[in-house]
């Protein structure tokens, strides 16, 4: 774009043409020259008359009438008696000029930047830093700039230029973790967060690693908006080397840490590459005294004869993809270190670890040693095992150790076994009331009395007992003791006798006698117990019993201990155990603590007594209910799957018809088929949850919403009372608290109630009636409330509802067991279950603790 300006000799303006004519600004007088038209600055390029500018490149500088300078170049002519100013505008270039000047200016300045930070100490960065932000305050012209890092999940300021306007660290803090990542902020933007930085004015530059920022330049009091393309080059100049120092220096700290725990442990790496020799770490090699680099052959060299097969075997497996697991001797020294050598196969190369046990090895082998030493510590006084169970408050005898019959000379089928009250001396009759009171009453009880054997003599036995409850704090039964602590003329032959058949009672009894320290490893176990558990008595020694535990199971036996004391030294629970060869094992298990003068635990002894088939025995009758339950719901259930075959049958169909006739509609095609899609996924729902209903229950309770048994109970059975005219109505609680057990046994317990509901629904009233299910919350307890308007129970049967094999159907339709087993499946929980009449209908409620 151009500009001519017809002068006269005195430099005054004739006439004004060219596109950036409209641009100008006029003088407000006539006959004004072409210096009115100028910046003063410009004036010094036309000096003179106009003659004396003829030849010159004339830059000169233009008022315009937008406020703004036009930059021009040009030249002088003459024109007949004039001349005439031949301008062109350079604004353009000027502006590439200075913008190229200010870019070459920015990056040497994030040069030096980075460079000065790179080349600072570790000790000295934190100085360069603040030196560094000093630098870029000034040349942004800020009051104040911060470096916040993120560490330790939070931020942190690192460096600051000048004095801080922000007024709380913490509200710095809070803020920063809800800022966008994306972009360079300015509060003068948003007047909230303006008011939130207390008026201080604040340009937010963030540094990202990927998708997530590691720094924040936090700039307060900028006079100008910073831009971001110009910011971020000088942020990161600033912020990178900062970051990546801190993470090298963080990288080898943790190098630095593991190292050392490595040489504590007697640990390290190993890596073995396919057709390479074997490479150790260096610290490895140097604490187990091997070369860094080993082939095969030197490597199973090292291994002692008796792992040498072993080891070569687990080798070629390791490398066939199997994982490397095995305790191997090495015998390069003198003394053979027993090592853990453990890896796998990874891109093409194996690598592992190998850790030093010699350590655990040699206790293992003192252990083996003072096995015999052992022996000398059984127990030998004489004593009688017994159980005895608790029938509505009487205590009748269960189970009898074999030494019952040497003792008194009870058969353990014995009315005299069973009833032990009728032999006990006419003189100690209201001793053994009490005593049965106390046990009752306190849960354990230690007496003396007298009994009477099987020939009528009379024999003076120690009673210790000790009660054990149900899940709902109701007596069970009872182990205990009986030592014959008898004084007369036959007291050393009788009691030489008595130690003889206790050492044959402990090794041969049916029970598990035991003796183990506070941190449950063995010190004693006789052969039942070594039975169990597949070896020998002589291997119990040093074993620990926590090992065939759950941590769970561990934790309580652990805390059971705990709470034992001097005055209350007996305990006693039933433990489940995984032991060898064995899915599951029940024992019930009775401890008494043996305690120093300071009242210190040093040992307890046990004994246990298998329970496994009374367990199984459970679980196959929840088992068997759950199944009946199932078979009872299959033809409702197969009538609901072929509905949904039913609509695929039609929808496929139709389709065909379609593409037999030539009509072929994209739109149409595409119903059908999400039609069908729709109907598949209804149907594989209903199959995936009766197959998770027709599993076993684990063995161990976990938490779970009460809530979601009831959505699941409801998804088997919800269509197929619908098509039986039953209307059902639940309750969707606002809250769902979780309780212990298992989910599919509670969710069996709500099936079995609404079937009866339906069943009860369908005789009383043709199907035609309501069945309502919520939940409530009260006292701690979740409350399930299963409701029908079927007529109700006979009261005069209510008492009877939940006996085994009792039931109001007709002959051949019920078991009799489903409310039995429900009974059975909410007290294993820790609830109850209970019904009364109310509303026209059964009301069953199911309490359970919240967990």
């Amino acid at each position: 774009m151009g500009l001519q300006v017809w002068l006269d000799d005195q430099a005054r303006v004739l006439r004004l043409s060219g596109p950036l004519r409209s641009a100008l600004a006029l003088p407000s007088h006539s006959g004004a020259r072409v210096h009115d038209y100028l910046e003063r600055h410009s004036w010094l390029v036309l000096e003179g008359e106009p003659a004396d500018w003829q030849g010159l490149a004339l830059d000169l500088d233009f008022h315009t009438v937008l406020g703004h300078v036009l930059h021009t170049r040009g030249w002088l002519l003459r024109q007949g008696e004039g001349w005439m100013l031949q301008l062109f505008d350079i604004g353009d270039l000027l502006h590439e000029r200075d913008s190229g000047r200010h870019e070459h200016a920015e990056h040497q300045l994030a040069v030096q930047i980075g460079d000065a930070l790179r080349e600072a100490g570790e000790a000295h960065l934190v100085q360069a830093a603040t030196e560094q932000l000093q630098r870029l305050a000034e040349h942004w012209q800020a009051a104040s700039l911060r470096l916040m890092l993120h560490e330790g999940g939070q931020w942190r300021s690192y460096a600051s230029s000048d004095d801080w306007p922000w007024p709380e660290q913490q509200r710095l803090q809070s803020w920063l973790e809800q800022l966008p990542p994306h972009a360079l902020l300015d509060t003068r933007a948003y007047p909230d967060w303006l008011t939130r930085s207390a008026g201080a004015t604040l340009c937010l530059l963030p540094y990202r690693q990927g998708a997530q920022v590691q720094a924040w330049l936090l700039c307060a009091g900028v006079k100008q908006r910073l831009q971001l393309e110009s910011a971020e080059p000088l942020m990161q100049a600033l912020a990178q080397p900062v970051v990546s120092r801190l993470h090298q220096a963080q990288a080898q700290r943790l190098a630095c840490h593991l190292d050392q725990l490595q040489g504590q442990l007697g640990a390290g790496w190993w890596q073995w590459p396919r057709q390479e020799p074997l490479q150790l770490d260096p610290s490895l090699a140097a604490s187990l005294g091997l070369p860094r680099v080993l082939s095969q052959a030197q490597w199973l060299a090292l291994v002692h004869p008796a792992d040498r097969e072993p080891a070569q075997l687990a080798l070629e497996q390791a490398w066939a993809g199997r994982e490397l697991k095995l305790s191997l001797r090495l015998v390069h020294a003198e003394v053979p270190r027993w090592v853990h050598w453990a890896g796998q196969l990874h891109a093409g190369q194996l690598r592992g670890f190998l850790l030093d046990i010699s350590a655990l090895k040699e206790q293992e082998q003192q252990a083996g040693a003072a096995r015999e030493r052992l022996e000398n510590l059984i127990a030998s006084s004489p004593a009688v095992i017994y159980v005895q169970r608790c029938v509505e408050g009487a205590l009748l005898g269960e189970f009898y150790s074999a030494s019952l019959t040497p003792l008194l000379g009870w058969a353990n089928d014995s009315e005299q076994a069973r009833q032990p009250g009728l032999a006990v001396h006419p003189d100690d009759h209201g001793l053994w009331l009490q005593r049965t009171r106390s046990l009752l009453r306190d849960g354990q009880v230690r007496c003396r009395l007298r009994l009477r054997d099987s020939l009528g003599g009379y024999h003076w036995i120690l009673d210790e007992a000790r009660l054990l409850r149900d899940d709902l704090g109701q007596p069970r039964e009872v182990v205990g003791l009986w030592l014959d602590v008898s004084e007369a003329t036959e007291a050393a032959e009788r009691v030489r006798q008595s130690e003889e058949r206790y050492r044959v009672l402990v090794e041969d009894s049916p029970a598990m006698i035991c003796r183990y320290r506070p941190d449950l490893s063995l010190v004693f176990g006789n052969r039942p117990l070594a039975d169990y558990l597949h070896c020998s008595p002589e291997q119990l020694v040093g074993m620990n019993l926590g090992q065939w535990m759950s941590q769970g199971q561990r934790d309580e036996f652990l805390q059971r201990l705990q709470a034992l004391t001097p005055q209350q030294p007996m305990s006693s629970a039933e433990i489940c155990l995984q032991l060898p060869g064995r899915e599951h094992a029940w024992w019930i298990w009775a401890d008494r603590g043996l305690f120093d003068e300071q009242g210190r635990l040093l040992e307890v002894q046990a004994v246990g007594r298998d329970n496994t088939e009374v367990r199984r025995s459970q679980r196959q009758l929840l088992q068997g209910a759950k199944m009946a339950t199932l078979g009872e719901l299959a033809t409702g259930l197969l009538h609901e799957i072929n509905q949904p075959l039913n609509v695929m049958r039609m929808a496929t169909a139709n389709a065909l018809k379609r593409l037999q006739n030539g009509d072929v509609d994209p739109a149409y095609l595409e119903q059908k088929l999400q039609r069908i899609e729709a109907q598949i996924e209804r149907t594989a729902r209903l199959v995936d949850h009766m197959r998770v209903f027709g599993r076993r229950s684990e063995v161990e309770g976990t938490r779970f919403a009460a809530w979601s048994a009831v959505q699941g109970a409801v998804a088997l059975l919800e269509e197929g009372l619908q098509g039986k005219g039953v209307t059902l109505q639940v309750e969707q609680p606002s809250d769902q608290p979780q309780v212990m057990g298992h989910a599919d046994q509670l969710e069996q317990v709500l099936i079995n109630l609404m079937v009866n509901a339906r069943d009860a629904l369908m005789d009383k009233r043709g199907g035609q009636g309501k069945l309502c299910i919520h939940q409530t919350l009260t006292a701690g307890q979740v409350l399930l409330w299963v409701q029908d308007n079927g007529g109700g129970i006979d009261p005069l049967l209510l008492e009877r509802i939940f006996e085994p094999f009792f039931t109001t159907k007709a002959a051949g339709v019920g078991t009799g067991l489903g409310l039995s087993v429900s009974h059975g499946i909410v007290a294993a929980m820790g609830g109850s279950l209970s019904v009364d009449n109310r509303n026209g209908g059964a009301c069953f409620c199911i309490s359970l603790p919240c967990a």
